[in-house]
């Protein structure tokens, strides 16, 4: 008699709850065989491909497209098929993003008729022998986990006046596919995943391409011809193109789903979880002053200037380049200073890490910089770069604002907050003269750091800052 077998969805991340559903790569029904691909599933920090952990015939999918799966949940049920390999009961199946436990948990394959109230998730699709045993935590997300099998079904939301789901935005942008331009056959007028494959196969809806003349076929009646214009109207009018070549927004992400809750995914649910845990552990105190950068000549670099100045803060006082256990009351200082740089996206913020700031010039920062960014809007960077910083800056002047109280995200101690700058009249000897200032906030965790060490920080970033190149 066959035996049957139930997979529960692993950790993909560092301690990550829950996942969503991208693409099923099989139907109910289809058999599958060892490590073949069997699902897409999007992440806080990436878009990972599962592959399947046995070889059989798949009884059961958790959810479809969009929906939302928690982590130890049960993703798939399979019909183990006895002619085809199987994975030894304990052998990893090598695709964890987490970090690696000090020692390996004995495994075993748990039947689908047994339901255990909580689950921990194995990659064998069993039950970790020792339900109870702490897992290896990079510290990103603290805190316990709680497991279900409820599936969370997650709407297409309009943004840009353009409906699909966050997965397939993802995909979109993946793959280079404006979704503005994409022919939608989803329910109400939604993009699937199939639409932006098919455009990304034919390239009718590339990124920056110019739009495409559209030629209206013969009709008999006058009706159709109408509501073509009518829809190419709306094509247009919802993904007009800057100077650059790229779509721009023409109203803000979520008008449309007025006064209907819809449940945060990926990047937006993990910093919801990450703001509210470290409001909950950190004793925040904000430093503001005013960097007077008259003496700077032409071409210097402001992110790679602030980025230098914090190196620069962070070897005078590495009481605030330091990581805090507020539980265990340690604190680990640096020699090395990796820069945790904010990233606004659609989709909510990413913290890349750029590594050994400290031995970097001012090329070498930007082009890590631009590294960064570019791979958190294909969202290919790795999840080993989104975390293991030990002070961020927050450039949020770009757009607008003069100074902020950023969040401190424990283990880090600090982080700098850069607002927009200004010019300002300052008193000189025999008057006074505009100079052009950037304002900084930093905050630092009182529990860790003194006033007097962040003050003495923000004086030797001042001082740097000052510095004409």
């Amino acid at each position: 008699m066959s035996e049957n077998k139930n997979f529960h969805l692993p950790d993909l991340g560092e301690g990550l709850p829950d996942a969503t559903i991208v693409e099923w790569f099989v139907k109910e029904g289809d058999v599958i065989t060892l490590d073949e691909p069997l699902v897409s599933m999007e992440t806080a920090k990436a878009v990972v491909e599962v592959p399947s952990p046995f070889s059989g015939k798949v009884l059961k999918l958790a959810g479809g497209a969009g929906d939302i799966i928690p982590t130890g949940s049960v993703l798939a049920q399979f019909e183990l098929d006895p002619n085809l390999p199987q994975r030894a009961d304990g052998q990893d199946t090598g695709h964890s993003h987490g970090h690696a436990a000090p020692a390996a948990t004995p495994s075993t394959g748990q039947p689908a008729s047994a339901q255990p109230d909580k689950v921990v998730a194995s990659d064998d699709g069993g039950e970790i022998a020792k339900p109870g045993a702490e897992r290896d935590d990079a510290g990103t997300v603290v805190g316990a986990m709680q497991s279900s099998n409820a599936v969370h079904a997650e709407q297409a939301v309009a943004v840009g006046g353009v409906k699909a789901v966050p997965a397939v935005r993802a995909t979109a942008r993946k793959l280079g596919v404006d979704l503005g331009r994409v022919r939608a056959t989803g329910a109400d007028g939604a993009v699937t995943m199939a639409d932006v494959k098919q455009a990304a196969a034919d390239g009718s809806a590339k990124v920056g391409a110019a739009p495409a003349a559209a030629a209206a076929a013969p009709v008999a009646a006058a009706a159709p011809v109408a509501a073509a214009a009518s829809v190419s109207r709306a094509a247009d009018a919802r993904a007009p193109l800057s100077a650059a070549g790229k779509p721009m927004r023409t109203q803000p992400p979520g008008v449309v789903a007025k006064g209907q809750p819809e449940p945060l995914k990926g990047v937006r649910r993990n910093m919801a979880r990450v703001m509210a845990d470290a409001h909950s552990k950190v004793v925040p105190t904000t430093l503001n002053d005013d960097a007077d950068i008259h003496a700077w000549v032409p071409g210097n670099d402001v992110t790679a200037r602030l980025v230098r100045a914090i190196v620069v803060g962070c070897q005078k006082v590495p009481a605030l380049n330091a990581w805090f256990d507020g539980d265990a009351l340690t604190r680990t200082l640096h020699a090395h200073v990796d820069v945790g740089i904010a990233v606004d996206t659609d989709d909510g913020l990413f913290v890349p890490a750029l590594r050994n700031a400290d031995v970097l010039d001012a090329r070498g920062i930007r082009e890590g910089v631009n590294r960064l960014r570019e791979q958190v809007e294909a969202r290919s960077i790795a999840a080993s770069e989104l975390s293991g910083y030990t002070i961020s800056l927050s450039n949020f002047g770009m757009f607008a604002g003069r100074y902020a109280t950023p969040v401190v995200v424990p283990p880090c101690v600090a982080i700098v907050g850069a607002g927009r700058a200004r010019h300002q009249m300052t008193p000189v000897m025999g008057g006074v003269e505009a100079h052009k200032v950037i304002p900084l906030s930093v905050t630092f965790d009182h529990r860790a750091a003194t006033g007097g060490e962040a003050a003495r920080f923000l004086r030797a970033m001042l001082d740097d800052l000052a510095l004409a190149n």
